[in-house]
């Protein structure tokens, strides 16, 4: 088995003991719990795990430690197990600022909610139950997150745990804030300059999701290794431009993907109206009548499917793919350039080379 397989392995191991361990205490708060207990093991099974797979290569980069032969309670697992019940958390929380009714190809847990108040004949409004409960079952996941880290981080010594947990605590503000200019600027565009757009689309990519998904994982390994300063300079250097390339690997999707393969709808952020650097691309290559009918367009949930197709045919026409495809190889090639020389324990060098072409080169 692979070291990544065997990763996801234990990390899927110790996040089911988590689950198991706090069943118990919503089975006595009550019955009517089990739903979340059910989600909950839904939602946080499978997945992609990068953000696990880059926790443990940036601990792997500091200690040169494999985890082949460790512990599935180990620090790294645990931590890893942490940062994706956040990501579950956010998720969650994410699906129902943009009206998204599926996850990776399943209801959404808003629309789970509410299928759930639709079966069971509840009164009033099912939408509006579905949206209240997934917003709790965010937070509690949000909340399971916090306390699986506090865990893992009861076991070091204090200044690797205050390092660790401050690299979490400001991922998470991070993340949050960001989520936050993305629903702004869906908003607040047409009050911006035109040659701010792109500007203020690239700060939505960086904080939303950049550093949430590849840097900050990098940096909560290493300080769980004890990194030194120059070693987590190396992983950021890394790490961000990467999750830049990701991030941008996902718009594309968002806009072109597989239905299929990527779980979500095609064209979904058509239909949310994200204001992506794909779509600031876009309209600076317009001509104002095209770019007024676009501006029109864009973030209608009511789009048909021809709309839609026309859209995907003005992104294309305008040059914007090609443009985002090479600022993905750019970002990308800073990305490993970082790693040349860079005080890291090799097989990590190597290993973070491959899943910087895995996450940027995916098509779901």
């Amino acid at each position: 088995m692979s070291e990544t397989a065997n990763l996801n392995d234990l990390v899927q191991s110790r996040i089911d003991i988590f689950l198991a361990s706090q069943e118990s205490i919503l089975a006595q708060v009550g019955r009517d719990l089990a739903s979340f207990s059910l989600f909950s093991r839904e939602f946080l099974s499978g997945g992609k795990r990068f953000r696990a797979s880059f926790c443990y290569w940036g601990w792997h980069s500091v200690s040169g430690a494999s985890i082949t032969t460790a512990d599935a309670l180990a620090s790294v697992v645990s931590v890893a197990g942490a940062l994706e019940i956040f990501h579950a958390a956010a998720l969650v929380h994410d699906d129902i600022i943009d009206n998204s009714d599926t996850r990776r190809g399943s209801p959404a847990a808003h629309k789970r909610f509410e299928a759930l108040h639709a079966a069971e004949g509840w009164s009033g409004d099912g939408d509006a139950y579905g949206r209240a409960a997934a917003v709790l079952f965010g937070d509690l996941l949000l909340g399971w997150s916090d306390e699986l880290l506090d865990e893992a981080l009861s076991e070091c010594v204090p200044p690797i745990a205050r390092a660790t947990r401050a690299e979490f605590v400001r991922m998470r503000t991070e993340v949050t804030a960001g989520q936050y200019l993305d629903i702004l600027e869906e908003r607040a565009w047409n009050t911006r300059s035109e040659d701010d757009q792109l500007a203020r689309a690239r700060q939505v990519l960086i904080y939303k999701s950049a550093k949430y998904s590849v840097e900050s994982p990098l940096a909560i390994g290493a300080f769980l290794a004890g990194a030194t300063t120059e070693q987590v300079s190396a992983l950021r250097a890394f790490g961000l431009p990467l999750g830049v390339a990701f991030q941008l690997r996902d718009d594309l999707l968002g806009v072109f993907g597989d239905a299929s393969v990527t779980g979500k709808p095609s064209g979904d952020d058509l239909l949310e109206g994200k204001r992506t650097v794909l779509v600031a691309l876009t309209r600076a290559a317009l001509p104002p009548t095209a770019r007024r009918i676009f501006d029109e367009l864009l973030g209608d949930p009511d789009l048909t499917p021809e709309q839609i197709a026309s859209l995907q045919a003005t992104i294309s026409q305008s040059g914007a793919v090609e443009q985002v495809e090479a600022r993905i190889d750019a970002e990308v090639a800073t990305a490993i350039a970082a790693l040349e020389a860079a005080p890291l324990a090799p097989e990590a060098v190597a290993n973070l080379r491959e899943l910087a072409d895995a996450v940027t080169r995916r098509t779901f």
